[in-house]
Formats: C-alpha cells, sequence, structure tokens
C-alpha cells in the first residue's frame, strides 16, 4: 500500500502531521479531501498556512501546488481566510 509520501507535495512532515490528525493513506486523504485534512491540521497545527492547503489540494489532484488553476487557488484561499477569522465549518 503506498504511504503519503508517494504523492506529490506531500513530504515527510507533512505525512506525519497528517496520520497525526487521522489521514494516514492517500486514500483517506482523498476521502477527506483537502479542505476538511486542512481543517484538521489547523486544529492541532495552527501555524499551518496557505500553501498547505494548496499543497493538499496539489496532492489529492495529482498536480503540483504550483500548477493549481487560478479559481482553484481562489476558493482555498477563501476557506483559509474563513478559518483564520474563527470559522470552524468544513
Amino acid at each position: 500500500m503506498p504511504d503519503l509520501t508517494s504523492m506529490k507535495n506531500i513530504g515527510p512532515e507533512m505525512a506525519r502531521k497528517l496520520a497525526a490528525v487521522g489521514v494516514d493513506t492517500p486514500e483517506k486523504l482523498r476521502e477527506a479531501g483537502a479542505k476538511d485534512a486542512f481543517f484538521r491540521l489547523k486544529t492541532l497545527y495552527p501555524k499551518v498556512c496557505l500553501v498547505h492547503l494548496y499543497a493538499l489540494e496539489g496532492a489529492v489532484r495529482g498536480l503540483d501546488f504550483n500548477d493549481l488553476p487560478g479559481e482553484v487557488k481562489g476558493d482555498l484561499k477563501a476557506f483559509s481566510d474563513y478559518l483564520k477569522k474563527g470559522g470552524n465549518q468544513r
């Protein structure tokens, strides 16, 4: 079974943090989706930032995070901003 580091944008440190929040396989990351996984990370690791969210979305899509379409990045930024303002809805 492949581990998280087999996915684009996911290195050992990100894989460790994801596992700590219950996302320990590529399948679990795909099922959760980038936003839910980021929300979980943010609760345990408050300093994770927008780039982490981009990396997660890229991993789910099989893309380098720099290759995400602009409208996707805009949506993810809005979600990150919402969480910064105290939003707690996934």
